[in-house]
């Protein structure tokens, strides 16, 4: 930098030395504060218990001499008085030698329990063997022994949980003197217990537990840590109602999620805030604390059994093979990626219309898995050209599509883009698929397939009728027949050379879909609207009181996604077993009370009626559809119904001519072609509808 004069460059020394000295004295304070002191606490502890033992050990069997001569110092003879003398030095070192292998000094006595209870009884057992060989050298009272070890015993035990009493006084008089809330913990075994314990100890929270419910009868009426054992779960209402409840802490991680259900379902009938303990393993790991306690999410209240996959069967065909994923930056692609990512894949693509959502989760994955060879690449399936480009490019070996417009009343609207976006370009996915021998080709489905009322859910059906047309052309060896939909006439004039007739023959890739339910969290989904109509004050909008729909977590349906992949052999339709269907209306009023509300009187709930393209329930299959078990009790093989492939294929180039020219009629092509697909005069009428 040059300085116009002396002056400039007199105030630029000035401001840099005022600079130095403040950075060398932040630097300074960083390092004094980051200084590791000569002597840590715990040492100090340790220290001060250590010369604690040697009082109380050398007191202890003074006592016990002063005791057995009635406390008359002068009386004691020195055939006594002298080996105590000459042997206490001794005795206290092996004592305390005995302290420190048994980890008397390193325990935290604030935390202390059982087990440091049984530590200081197998201490003093030892110290006993200790007696016995002084006893041979030295004659010394019974009585000396005897009252020497309980005194010594009583002293060891009193000073190390008298810190525990301390705190407890300290937390009732914080308490006392604060306004606390009453709490009521679900659970009288360990986590129970465990939570009792730390709310009565800590001393900067302003919750007491008042009273404890459990199922076990024998448990009635008795008192862990002070607090009574009420009743069972149908004497939860009574309880708040009788101890005035604020809180309630489900302190139960290891039971079945029925009957976590049920007692939820019982709470929230209540205006108590809930709480639970996440599970099983945190109380293994001794981790139970208030610090784990979480509120109650709606998934809680699903009541669903935790998902079993075999993961060394998805590893299997995962590992080290190159995994293309479309769509992959959506709800349910980008946690495809998360799972897939996990499974050491060669490769995994992700390739998605949006760039935002594709960005998310490529650093999302690279943060997590940093020696992940990961591709992200932005492009649309529609466009066959760049889906063809990735194809060549990449040859993965394994693709999920999981590409598509899922919004049921906006496709209403908009049936041509439902046309273009999920059949035309599933169609060109699996057909690169095809010409390129992948392994594998996964179509992510819907059980709004299942007898569609909307054109969303007849897109969708399409699409696992394509996945089948084209296993069938592989397994019979005809997959060269398939129509070539591409738009362009030089990719149109490459695919139909010789040498790509005999790749298409010569393929064997296994074109399967999976079909599932409603998704708690996806894009669309009605929870986050839920959420975010309650956090307006209301009211909170459902179509109709009686809607119902099935739901799974999104980690859940995608690791059944990847198992039914290792189940593939081509052209099976998987069925995933959602559980039990919710009604909509329910689920509302759940999320309302887990809020801290009521429904109907906090917030509102209005019925706004049927959207278009909407139906009361979803199906998980067709009627004409049975089911085959698998290895997995949660996926199923639906029986496809029977179509003629040729013809459905030939009827699919009229059906994207009329797509891309926005044609009205594409309803009634679409009805042709799905068998199941009821149009309604409601969809016709649907404003912006073409």
């Amino acid at each position: 930098m040059k300085f116009k004069n002396n002056k400039n460059r007199k105030q630029h020394s000035i401001l840099f030395t005022i600079d130095k000295f403040l950075l060398g004295g932040a630097k300074m304070q960083q390092k004094k504060e980051t200084r590791k002191p000569f002597i840590e606490h715990w040492q100090v502890i340790k220290a001060m218990l250590v010369i604690y033992d040697v009082i109380s050990i050398a007191a202890a069997y003074f006592i016990a001499l002063l005791l057995r001569f009635d406390f008359h110092y002068s009386e004691i003879p020195y055939e006594y008085l002298s080996p105590y003398k000459k042997y206490i030095p001794f005795y206290i070192v092996i004592c305390v030698v005995i302290y420190a292998g048994m980890r008397l000094y390193r325990s935290i006595w604030r935390f202390a329990s059982y087990d440091e209870l049984l530590r200081v009884v197998k201490s003093t057992g030892l110290c006993v063997l200790v007696h016995v060989a002084f006893a041979i050298t030295a004659r010394m009272p019974i009585s000396y022994y005897l009252m020497g070890l309980t005194l010594q015993f009583g002293f060891t035990i009193g000073i190390r949980f008298a810190y525990r009493f301390i705190l407890l006084l300290r937390s009732d008089k914080y308490k006392k003197s604060h306004k606390v809330k009453n709490v009521l913990v679900i659970g009288a075994g360990k986590s129970g217990s465990m939570v009792i314990r730390e709310l009565n100890t800590t001393k900067h929270l302003n919750d007491e537990p008042r009273c404890v419910i459990d199922d076990n009868p024998n448990k009635w009426g008795r008192f862990i840590d002070g607090v009574l054992v009420f009743g069972g779960r149908d004497r939860i209402l009574e309880a708040v109602d009788q101890f005035n409840i604020d809180k309630i802490y489900l302190a139960i991680p290891s039971v079945s999620p029925q009957i976590r259900r049920d007692i939820l379902n019982i709470c929230k009938e209540t205006d108590c805030e809930l709480k639970s303990l996440p599970g099983i393993y945190q109380i293994a790991n001794g981790e139970v604390s208030l610090s784990k306690m979480r509120k109650v999410e709606i998934e809680d209240l699903l009541g669903r059994d935790p998902i079993k996959v075999n993961l060394d069967e998805i590893c299997s065909y995962i590992e080290k093979n190159v995994v293309l994923i479309t769509g992959g930056g959506g709800s349910i692609g980008s946690e495809l990626c998360r799972q897939v990512a996990a499974h050491n894949p060669k490769q995994l693509i992700i390739f998605d219309i949006y760039e935002n959502n594709a960005y998310d989760i490529q650093q999302e994955l690279i943060k997590k898995y940093p020696d992940l060879n990961l591709v992200t690449l932005i492009g649309s399936v529609r466009d066959n050209r760049r889906i063809f480009q990735v194809f060549e490019q990449y040859h993965p070996n394994i693709v999920f599509h999981a590409a598509a417009h899922k919004h049921v009343p906006l496709m209403e609207g908009s049936p041509c883009e439902a046309i273009k976006n999920n059949v035309i370009g599933t169609y060109n996915t699996a057909f690169a698929a095809m010409i390129h021998n992948v392994d594998k080709f996964v179509l992510i489905s819907t059980d709004k397939a299942v007898n569609p009322c909307n054109i969303m859910g007849a897109t969708k059906r399409l699409c696992e009728m394509i996945v089948q047309a084209f296993d069938h052309l592989v397994k019979t060896g005809k997959a060269d027949e398939a129509p070539q939909l591409f738009c362009n006439p030089i990719l149109k004039k490459w695919a139909s050379t010789p040498e790509k007739d005999e790749q298409l023959r010569q393929s064997k890739t296994e074109f399967v879909a999976v079909r599932f339910g409603n998704v708690l969290g996806s894009n669309g989904s009605v929870i986050p609207l839920f959420k975010k109509q309650i956090l307006a004050g209301g009211p909170v909008t459902v179509t109709h009181p009686d809607i119902i729909r099935y739901f799974m977590t999104i980690p859940e349906v995608v690791s059944l996604v990847l198992q039914a992949g290792c189940y593939a052999h081509g052209g099976e339709i998987f069925v995933l077993d959602m559980g039990e269907p919710v009604k909509i209306d329910t689920l509302a009023r759940n999320l309302i009370r887990l809020s801290g509300l009521k429904p109907d009187v906090d917030i509102k709930i209005e019925y706004t009626g049927l959207r278009p393209g909407e139906k009361l329930y979803e199906e998980k299959l067709m009627a004409e559809e049975g089911l085959e078990k698998t290895d997995n009790e949660l996926i199923h093989i639906g029986k496809p119904i029977p179509f003629d492939v040729e013809w459905m294929l030939d009827q699919l180039e009229p059906l994207m001519d009329a797509a891309y020219k926005n044609k009205d009629y594409i309803r009634d092509l679409v009805a042709d072609l799905v068998s199941t697909y009821q149009i309604t005069d409601e969809n016709r009428m649907v404003k912006g509808a073409q």
